[in-house]
């Protein structure tokens, strides 16, 4: 199984929030997640937008997930080298 650190999408319509999650690369968008590792709320304050556990990331990419390019830069944002 090859993972992948992506975005899951929750909310409504024109309201949306994302979870940061390692799935399977060929799982639906809003499949079924082996872990969760944070949270990216659009709309919310800068401060609030992006939160996620530092320490999973670094171990899922340890072990071979690879990572979207969305993910990527939200990481980039928070000042967080991979």
């Amino acid at each position: 199984m090859s993972a992948s650190i992506r975005l899951k999408k929750f909310g409504t319509k024109k309201r949306p929030y994302y979870r940061i999650v390692v799935m399977d690369k060929r799982a639906a968008r809003d499949g079924k997640a082996i872990e969760e590792l944070g949270y990216y709320h659009p709309i919310e304050a800068d401060e609030k937008q992006i939160s996620f556990n530092a320490d999973k990331v670094r171990a899922w990419v340890k072990n071979g997930a690879a990572v979207s390019d969305t993910v990527r830069s939200l990481l980039n944002k928070k000042n967080f080298s991979l």
